[in-house]
């Protein structure tokens, strides 16, 4: 093992695969001679030049369709949002081309390609620049979508959605480019749609994903010390989800509470509460819970992003709730 960035997992997943297959190729703002906005893509440009690293103009909508059509035509691009707010300008290539080719194609077309980029909150950057589109994405069908907590997953989620033939989005996070963490030396991959058990516990199971799960971990800690034991699962995909690691947990602890960054409506959040009660309620011993952002656009004053966010005393309370030590 060794311990490197999250934004350097990223850039040895995207090299490794460029290496690979030269039908790769990384398009976006800034990616090739500023090295990426946040030095995701550093030295990709001196090694794979300008032909496949390639600078682009402040125009989503124009580069992700160039994207689609390589795709369509047999090449596998990686789409780079600055981040996924911009996407925005950039969804009716994203939903109504490259999630619905291949089937509006009858299977002659598939697209594959990754759209990845900065997701959710990263501090002070106001209403317009921090949304979690998580669950917009996972909408859709024709889509993948995944979301990686740390540097090992991000690597290998990563090589596995160049390779894979269907569209996926890749969401990231701008506070979390320089975390450190393990990553195996040599050839891995993740595969997607497959969560992972980060904790093994026996009272109650949190499910969560992406940056979020950081205040999962703090939350867990601090419920230890009061002898509750946490069950955490990171679902690593919210397209395809795997419900089977969910609801195995819940037979076993009976308690559940989702955290995720996206606003409560229609959430992923929801989605796992729905597919819980519905195929394991006679399990649950409490009502479940869930932990997301508050309903309204994320404020630029300081004092106003934290409450509005999911944080480990939100965690917490929420899981005293579904024990009813509240």
């Amino acid at each position: 093992m060794k311990t490197i960035q999250f934004r350097e997992a990223l850039r040895e997943a995207m090299t490794e695969e460029m290496r690979r297959d030269e039908r790769v190729f990384l398009m976006g703002e800034e990616v090739a001679e500023y090295n990426g906005a946040y030095k995701v893509s550093q030295g990709m440009l001196a090694e794979f030049g300008a032909k496949r690293v390639i600078d682009t103009p402040i125009a989503e909508l124009g580069f992700t369709g160039i994207g689609v059509g390589a795709a369509m035509n047999g090449l596998r691009p990686i789409i780079e949002f600055m981040t996924f707010n911009f996407s925005l300008v950039a969804i009716d290539q994203i939903i109504n081309s490259a999630s619905k080719m291949l089937n509006m194609s009858g299977g002659q077309f598939p697209v594959p390609i990754v759209f990845r980029g900065a997701t959710g909150s990263a501090g002070q950057l106001g209403a317009q620049h921090s949304n979690s589109f998580d669950s917009w994405y996972a909408n859709c069908p024709g889509l993948k979508v995944v979301v990686p907590s740390n540097p090992a997953d991000a690597k290998g989620l990563l090589k596995s959605a160049i390779r894979d033939n269907d569209p996926v989005i890749f969401m990231e996070s701008e506070q979390m480019y320089g975390d450190k963490g393990e990553v195996p030396e040599g050839e891995y991959l993740i595969p997607i749609g497959v969560a992972d058990i980060k904790r093994v516990g026996s009272d109650v199971t949190i499910v969560s994903f992406g940056k979020i799960i950081k205040e999962v971990y703090k939350a867990a800690d601090e419920l230890a010390k009061e002898n509750i034991s946490a069950e955490v699962i990171d679902l690593r995909s919210i397209r395809p989800i795997d419900y089977a690691t969910v609801i195995e947990s819940v037979k076993k602890t009976n308690r559940l509470v989702v955290v995720e960054e996206a606003w409560p409506l229609a959430a992923i959040s929801s989605e796992i509460a729905y597919y819980v009660q519905k195929n394991a309620f006679d399990y649950l011993d409490a009502p479940i819970r869930r932990v997301n952002s508050e309903d309204v656009p994320l404020s630029y004053a300081s004092t106003l992003v934290e409450p509005a966010l999911p944080n480990a005393g939100k965690v917490i309370r929420a899981v005293k709730d579904v024990l009813y030590l509240s």
